[in-house]
């Protein structure tokens, strides 16, 4: 028997079929189901790509004003929940901590029949930034925040818990922007991991706990935080071509740049990087942007290698006052309604995810008794 093609990573192969998304596909680029994310950022608001992704399609208005006072009533914390929050160490990475707050969700507000899916996806979508929030503001701060505000968006929501105040428009409308933009991918590694657990007729809520593990990966989420660390290491934008230029030639590893899909660019990209500019004027901050300029400069000029949808959400969070080692449980927040659209689909059609691997290992072996080994 021939051997099979070497295929790294699964890469190239195709895994299953989707109503979601596609990524980089000829004349499509990124859209959700059918519809275009630049038309999206351009024109909706994140409750409405949730909606779009958990429930099927865009809302009417008087859809939309029920989905914002669901997701709005689903955002508190029961007690013993708050209390495991509590108890995880404040130097705990947040994505292990979100991990734990899904899972223990899981256990006292159980899924039960899969009927309940959509109910379970929304408790998600409204709650998940509570915990991250009340977790981070307890150790942080050493208060109990209230996390049910009267901000009728997600974004609001967060920055309100964050900064204990209503945010400024822009601020919302950034962070409500890049929400957008996470919301789906396609078949990635955290999504694929959710359908593979969702395959073996799992709850949603381990689904989801295993594609958060996942997305904790660095070669997965957390490309902005380093993307982060990285141009804050600069204090003007030729020290950033001459620092990245050393990198490139010590061969480090730049996150934040190329994308196993995009083969040119990034589509979320060009609106991030806009993003990023009005934040830097409104804020008055004249350094960071020129100095992610200069490295996007570098590394398309030295390795072609593009800036993905990481690099310059970087720089945006940054400019809301976002502490650095919250970005990624950002993504989390965001991710939970593509998550759950996906785990919705693989039900719809369930087969168990069963790859074969070629074994190349020793040839079979004659056992030896223990007295006889060398």
């Amino acid at each position: 028997m021939a051997a099979s093609k070497k295929t790294g990573g699964l890469a190239g192969v195709t895994a299953g079929e989707t109503h979601i998304c596609t990524v980089g596909k000829e004349g499509a680029g990124l859209t959700y189901r059918g519809y275009d994310i630049y038309d999206l950022a351009d024109n909706a608001c994140f409750e409405e790509v949730a909606h779009l992704l958990v429930h099927g399609t865009l809302p009417t208005q008087a859809e939309l004003d029920s989905y914002v006072a669901k997701i709005k009533s689903l955002r508190g914390l029961p007690a013993a929940l708050r209390t495991v929050l509590e108890m995880v160490p404040g130097d705990a990475h947040p994505m292990d901590m979100l991990r734990t707050g899904v899972s223990f969700l899981g256990n006292i507000e159980p899924e039960g029949d899969f009927s309940n899916q959509t109910d379970v996806a929304d408790r998600l979508l409204a709650c998940l930034p509570s915990m991250l929030l009340y977790w981070h503001r307890f150790h942080t701060d050493g208060v109990r925040i209230e996390t049910e505000t009267d901000d009728d968006s997600v974004s609001g929501h967060f920055l309100h818990m964050l900064h204990d105040k209503a945010p400024k428009e822009l601020h919302r409308k950034c962070l409500d922007t890049t929400l957008i933009l996470y919301a789906e991918h396609e078949f990635n590694a955290s999504t694929f991991t959710g359908r593979v657990i969702t395959g073996t007729l799992s709850d949603m809520y381990s689904a989801v706990s295993g594609a958060i593990g996942a997305l904790r990966g660095p070669l997965h989420g957390g490309a902005n935080e380093a993307a982060m660390e990285l141009i804050s290491t600069f204090d003007t934008p030729e020290e950033a071509t001459a620092g990245v230029q050393e990198m490139l030639e010590r061969r480090d590893l730049i996150m934040g740049f190329g994308h196993r899909v995009y083969t040119t660019s990034d589509p979320r990209n060009v609106v991030n990087k806009k993003m990023s500019q009005q934040l830097a004027d409104d804020v008055g901050n004249t350094t960071l942007f020129p100095i992610s300029e200069a490295v996007e400069k570098v590394m398309w000029d030295e390795k072609k290698l593009f800036a993905n949808a990481d690099f310059f959400t970087a720089s945006v969070y940054h400019f809301m006052g976002i502490p650095t080692h919250l970005f990624t449980p950002i993504f989390v927040c965001s991710r939970i309604t593509g998550w759950a659209a996906h785990v919705m689909e693989q039900r719809a059609d369930n087969k168990l995810i069963r790859p074969a691997a070629d074994y190349i290992g020793p040839d079979l072996q004659q056992w030896v008794a223990i007295e006889d080994r060398a």
